[in-house]
């Protein structure tokens, strides 16, 4: 199983690149996350309607036909952190490449929506997406950590 994250934005600022990268050097070798950043449109370029659905078409070229998809999405399923080992333990199993989706400041669009298996939300609140790239590392290290007594 191969885990990506494929987000929205590029040059995050220096406290989202040092969390981030401290839960990725952390994580064991058979669950080393590739980051592929999907660059936004430039504002003023496009409409905000239309930045989401080229950023979605960029991120959908990056998926693979057999991947998982987990969409982050705040209206998605919440999971406490157990249910996300157990989930973890599950993909492992598995042996499918999972997908994880973080959109720009719109969101994700309704093709990434339609195209994810699940749909995962960290919290009710509306976070900004540099954010989540850290409290979705941590999760997922925290539920590695679980899964390992």
């Amino acid at each position: 199983m191969k885990l990506k994250l494929l987000a929205v934005g590029t040059r995050m600022p220096s406290w989202v690149e040092a969390g981030f990268e401290e839960y990725h050097k952390r994580m064991p070798a058979e669950l080393k996350l590739d980051l592929i950043e999907i660059p936004l449109n430039p504002k003023g370029k496009a409409s905000s309607s239309q930045s989401k659905e080229n950023q979605g078409q960029a991120l959908l070229k990056a998926i693979n036909k057999q991947d998982r998809v987990i969409a982050l999405d705040v209206l998605g399923k919440s999971m406490s952190t157990e249910f996300l080992a157990t989930q973890l333990s599950s993909w492992q199993m598995n042996g499918q490449d999972i997908c994880l989706l973080i959109g720009g400041p719109d969101g994700l669009s309704s093709g990434c929506l339609d195209r994810a298996d699940m749909k995962w939300s960290l919290s009710d609140l509306t976070m900004p997406h540099p954010l989540v790239r850290i409290l979705l590392m941590e999760q997922l290290y925290r539920a590695w950590t679980i899964n390992k007594n």
